[in-house]
């Protein structure tokens, strides 16, 4: 199972899973969030972030939920564990079964996952919570565990760059224009995932449409020329000068750039 798991671009896969799952529970198009750690984010949401993951793994993963554990591979059963701790609880259904278990350091902005049979003789205690959930031992996951993806960085939130003032300024009252301007100015150059730009603009109608209606207030006040995934012109332009901007990025540009 590692090997088929390893087989795949599963760095690649599991990041996105992870970033899924986070973006879902912070809400930012309703909610103006967009970091696990902010005060505004409150326990049990945090922990909602792993059980929330395990759907998103199965998905980027292209499998299927399916009994008697979270889903199968290789026709085993398969136990998706993720958490935003320093261990993960096993329930019973999974104790002493292949567990893919995934961590999510939120103040690192990272992840990891490891795979492990999680055999009741590598769990902590002896009966569990309330709920029969049991950690394993961090001697055992040190010995037994596979790594699977090492700690990685998660795709980037550009808006954890910006300072306080500096995001009073991107969350201002003052409309989508202004926002935007502030933005931009502030992360030049900076690809900007399009959930950032529905984060900023929560609470407004249509955000995306005012966002890009904001590109020339932005040229003007800055001399940056924005540039949208959505579209293949500015796709092909942004690949040009070294910016990725799939899965409809953003990007502004200094104007000087589009002469060379």
């Amino acid at each position: 199972m590692h090997v088929w798991l390893k087989m795949r671009p599963i760095t690649d896969l599991l990041r996105s899973a992870v970033d899924d799952a986070i973006r879902y529970v912070l809400d930012g198009a309703r909610t103006w969030r967009f970091d696990l750690t902010s005060p505004e984010v409150d326990s049990d949401e945090r922990s909602s972030v792993g059980t929330k993951l395990q759907y998103h793994v199965i998905q980027y993963l292209e499998l299927r939920k399916e009994p008697p554990l979270d889903t199968t591979i290789l026709d085993i059963p398969v136990e998706i564990k993720g958490t935003v701790r320093n261990t993960w609880m096993i329930p019973r259904e999974g104790q002493c079964e292949i567990t893919l278990m995934i961590q999510i350091d939120a103040k690192q902005h990272r992840f990891q996952a490891l795979l492990m049979r999680t055999h009741r003789a590598w769990l902590t205690g002896k009966k569990g919570n309330r709920d029969l959930k049991r950690s394993p031992r961090a001697d055992a996951v040190r010995d037994y565990a596979l790594e699977v993806v090492p700690w990685t960085p998660l795709p980037p939130e550009p808006l954890r760059l910006l300072s306080t003032e500096q995001l009073r300024v991107v969350f201002g009252p003052d409309g989508m224009r202004k926002r935007m301007i502030a933005l931009f100015g502030y992360l030049p150059e900076q690809v900007i995932p399009r959930t950032t730009i529905t984060t900023v603009g929560a609470g407004l109608g249509d955000p995306l449409k005012r966002a890009r209606e904001s590109k020339p207030a932005v040229l003007a006040a800055h001399g940056l020329v924005v540039l949208v995934g959505t579209w293949k012109a500015d796709l092909q332009a942004a690949a040009r000068l070294g910016y990725d901007l799939s899965n409809e990025a953003w990007v502004a540009v200094p104007q000087h750039k589009f002469a060379t």
